[in-house]
């Protein structure tokens, strides 16, 4: 095992995911992810918490990048238009990765009834996250709940489409698509 070698977390990050396709998230240990990487356990901690982390990791940094857009959005606009601002800036921000992780994650995830729950537990906290910035901006409950529920609605079904296996369809694009889906579905038009 060389002393230094940079990238630490992306090696970590790589291994784990080659280790949960090959053998399952359930049977993979954090010594396996750790020497496959050609780190130690301890490195492997200083960087997740645990072997779920590694999936979940930069769920705080969306978060506030999304709370951050949405903050940010002019005060004119409607509630559900500032939340679509925020999803959209997400997918952009989302996008930048290979599609070929997002779609191993969520395989990986679709597998495991633990990371199913901790996936909705997110998305729940992201929801939570954007009604807390509506009410600050002055919109009213139930308004603010529900524009950021249905926000955080098209970001899944959205996301379920990017990472389709035989989907070659931009995130972004996906996203402004489900929204119009949305507008129509409320306006029946």
């Amino acid at each position: 095992m060389s002393r230094w070698q940079p990238d630490a977390r992306g090696r970590l990050e790589r291994a784990a995911m080659e280790l949960y396709r090959e053998r399952g998230f359930e049977q993979a240990t954090v010594a396996e992810i750790a020497k496959r990487a050609g780190l130690t356990e301890r490195t492997f901690f200083r960087y997740f918490a645990d072997k779920r982390e590694v999936l979940f990791w930069g769920a705080g940094e969306l978060q506030d990048f999304m709370v951050s857009v949405l903050a940010s959005a002019p005060d004119s606009a409607p509630p559900i238009e500032a939340v679509a601002a925020a999803i959209l800036g997400a997918a952009t921000l989302l996008q930048q990765r290979p599609i070929e992780y997002a779609r191993q994650r969520r395989f990986i995830i679709a597998a495991n009834a633990e990371l199913q729950e901790r996936e909705l537990i997110k998305l729940a906290s992201l929801a939570g996250a954007l009604a807390d910035t509506l009410r600050r901006r002055g919109v009213r409950e139930p308004a603010a709940s529900l524009a950021a529920e249905a926000g955080i609605a098209v970001f899944k079904i959205a996301f379920e489409a990017w990472t389709s296996e035989t989907s070659q369809r931009d995130f972004p694009e996906l996203i402004r698509e489900s929204f119009d889906e949305l507008r129509a579905v409320t306006t029946g038009t």
